[in-house]
C-alpha cells in the first residue's frame, strides 16, 4: 500500500507531470513521423535509427558551432538522409519494410559508435555548455497559472514546437488536400495512381519527413535534454513512439494520448527516490506500459490498407 500511496502523491506533483511531458515530447516527434509515412503506405520502424543519428549530429555540430539551431538543422538533415535510404530500399527497390528498418537501426548504431571513436578516440564526446544548448522558455503570465503553468508554459523550447506540430500535422492529414492524398496513397495506391497521383514522390515525401522529425527528436534528447552524446542513448525510444502510433491508431491526436502515458512511466522512473520499490523494477515500467498497451489494443487498431505493401506501378 506505501507504495501505491507513494506513487499517487507523486502523480499530483507538478515536477512529475513537467518531466512526463518533456518526456513524451521525445516520442511524439518520432511518432508524428511515424503517423505520416504509415499514412503514406511505409513501414517505418527505423525511427530509432534515425532519432541516435540525430543526437549524434546535434552535439558533433554544437561542438563545433556553438550553435544549437545549427546543431538541431544538421541532426534533422541527418535523420532525413537515413529516412532517404529507407525510402530507396523500400520504394525504389521494394525491399520488405521491417528489415530495412531493422537494418537501418543496426547500421546507426554502428556508425555513431565509429565516429565516437574515430572523432573523439577514446575521449568522452564532451558536454554542451547550457548556454550552446536547446534553450528553455517560460511563457510569459501564463508560466505564472498554478500547476498547468508550470507543466505546460516551463518548458523547452522544442516541447512548444512539437505542440505545434502535432497540430499541424493533425490538420494537414486530415483538413486539406496533401493530407488526402497522403492517406490516399497509404489505402489505395492504384486508385491514386490511376487519379494522376505521384505515388513515389509522396512515399519518399512522407519517410523523408518522418527522418526529419526523428532527427529533431534525437537533437532534443542531446542537446535539450542530456547535453552529450552516449551510444545507444535513444535506449528504444523509436520502438516506444512506433508502439504510441499504433496505439494512436494512427492519428496524431491519438499518438499524443499514448506518448503522454508512456512518458508518464518514463517521469515516474525518473523520480524513483520518492518511491519505495526497486529502481530496476521501476526501469522497466515504460516498457511494460507498451507490452500491456500493445497486448490490449493492438487487435482494435486497423492500419492503412497499403501500409508495408511496396507498389509497383501498372500492378493490380
Amino acid at each position: 500500500m506505501s507504495v501505491i500511496t507513494d506513487i499517487l502523491q507523486l502523480l499530483l506533483t507538478a515536477n512529475l507531470w513537467q518531466v512526463a511531458l518533456v518526456s513524451a515530447v521525445l516520442l511524439l516527434l518520432p511518432a508524428l513521423g511515424g503517423v505520416i509515412s504509415e499514412r503514406s503506405g511505409v513501414v517505418n520502424i527505423a525511427m530509432e535509427g534515425m532519432m541516435l543519428t540525430g543526437a549524434f549530429f546535434a552535439v558533433w555540430a554544437d561542438l563545433i558551432w556553438h550553435s544549437p539551431w545549427i546543431a538541431v538543422l544538421v541532426a534533422m538533415v541527418a535523420g532525413g538522409l537515413m529516412a532517404l535510404i529507407h525510402a530507396v530500399v523500400s520504394i525504389r527497390f521494394r525491399a520488405d519494410q521491417i528489415v530495412s528498418g531493422i537494418a537501418i537501426n543496426i547500421f546507426a548504431a554502428g556508425l555513431t559508435v565509429f565516429l565516437v571513436r574515430a572523432i573523439y578516440g577514446l575521449q568522452d564526446v564532451g558536454h554542451v555548455v547550457p548556454a550552446e544548448a536547446l534553450p528553455n522558455w517560460d511563457v510569459p503570465v501564463l508560466s505564472a497559472i498554478p500547476f498547468i503553468g508550470q507543466v505546460v508554459f516551463q518548458q523547452n523550447v522544442v516541447v512548444y514546437i512539437a505542440l505545434i506540430l502535432l497540430v499541424v500535422v493533425e490538420i494537414v492529414l486530415f483538413r486539406t488536400r496533401l493530407g488526402l492524398r497522403i492517406r490516399a496513397v497509404g489505402e489505395h495506391p492504384q486508385a491514386a495512381d490511376t487519379a494522376g497521383l505521384n505515388v513515389y514522390l509522396i512515399r519518399y515525401g512522407a519517410v523523408i519527413t518522418s527522418g526529419l522529425l526523428s532527427g529533431l527528436a534525437g537533437a532534443f534528447l542531446a542537446i535539450g535534454v542530456s547535453n552529450t552524446f552516449v551510444p545507444n542513448m535513444t535506449d528504444g525510444r523509436g520502438y516506444i513512439a512506433l508502439a504510441a502510433m499504433i496505439f494512436g491508431k494512427w492519428t496524431p491526436r491519438g499518438a499524443f494520448v499514448a506518448c503522454i502515458i508512456f512518458g508518464l512511466g518514463e517521469a515516474i522512473y525518473a523520480n524513483n527516490s520518492t518511491i519505495h520499490v526497486s529502481q530496476y523494477l521501476l526501469s522497466m515500467l515504460p516498457y511494460l506500459i507498451t507490452l500491456v498497451v500493445l497486448a490490449g489494443l493492438v487487435g482494435r487498431s486497423t492500419p492503412p490498407a497499403a501500409d508495408g505493401i511496396p507498389y509497383a506501378a501498372g500492378s493490380e
